[in-house]
């Protein structure tokens, strides 16, 4: 028998939310997204099902996280697809706010600083960014009251800042990571990958080759790691590096030895893509 697909219930107020909410069972879990629904996301909503009675995805374009020229504007805003997609994978509850509703006139600007960490990386390259993020998943946190929040390990720094907010603040939510999702070539999937022209395409399958060499390096060090990536970049001079940065699982400087993260940033055109590994650091030098 073919199982029948029911809708999730839509909320576009807090308002809506708290009263959807309130006749749903726990544990909830909160699938954050700004829309543009991909295979990636889906995995989310997937392990969200796996691990929770009650799902919610928000769908909410955050303007506070994309800076001046930024492609705030021509960010993708696929609204049908991705109620269709939430739909398949079984999810409960849409919340799909207006920029006022999360932001509203009243508002005095209060923010979550998130400290010298978000400072490099990617916050060296897109200042203000990952203020931007935590208070809107700050503000996410507080309105669904989840038990659980999933995201993706492509952005890797966001999900390490994340968890280091709930943490810290004490919010009493399990900030879970999801292994990244991948075409058969390797490119991470990103709603931004749709921005790409065919030879761009082509050129992005390079980055994670980078990082499987960086990892298969592992064993001889951490320089070792760093070359081998470098090279398979340098392959392609029309991906132009933002940074390509071994550290440990924290984001902080990178052990001799155990657990690392590779990290990497280029611009294809004018896109953006992030992506990063695991690496295990030896010390066959």
């Amino acid at each position: 028998m073919t199982a029948v697909r029911t809708s999730p219930a839509v909320a576009e107020t807090a308002a809506d939310l708290r009263r959807l909410l309130a006749d749903l069972p726990g544990p909830v879990a909160l699938v954050p997204t700004m829309g543009a629904l991909h295979e990636g996301h889906r995995m989310l909503v997937r392990v969200a099902r796996e691990r929770a009675a009650t799902v919610v995805v928000s769908v909410f374009v955050n303007p506070t996280q994309f800076g001046p020229g930024e492609d705030f504007d021509r960010y993708p805003r696929t609204w049908d697809a991705d109620l269709s997609a939430v739909a398949d994978e079984g999810a409960d509850v849409v919340f799909h706010p207006p920029v006022d509703e999360v932001y509203p006139p009243r508002s005095v600007g209060v923010t979550v600083d998130p400290g010298p960490l978000g400072t490099v990386l990617e916050g060296a390259v897109r200042p203000g960014h990952f203020a931007g993020v935590l208070t809107v998943v700050a503000k996410l946190f507080g309105l669904v009251r989840p038990d659980l929040a999933l995201f993706g390990e492509k952005d890797y720094q966001q999900l390490t800042l994340v968890r280091a907010m709930a943490r810290e603040l004490a919010l009493p939510v399990e900030v879970v990571g999801v292994p990244t999702v991948r075409e058969d070539d390797g490119l991470a999937l990103s709603s931004r990958n749709r921005y790409l022209d065919p030879d761009q395409r082509a050129a992005a399958a390079t980055i994670s080759a980078a990082l499987r060499a960086g990892g298969a390096a592992g064993p001889q060090g951490a320089d070792a790691v760093l070359a081998a990536a470098r090279a398979v970049l340098d392959e392609r001079p029309d991906l132009l590096q933002d940074y390509l940065e071994l550290t440990d699982t924290d984001l902080g400087p990178a052990p001799a030895t155990g657990p690392a993260r590779l990290l990497v940033a280029v611009r294809a055109g004018s896109t953006r893509l992030l992506d990063n590994t695991a690496v295990e650091l030896g010390d066959l030098r």
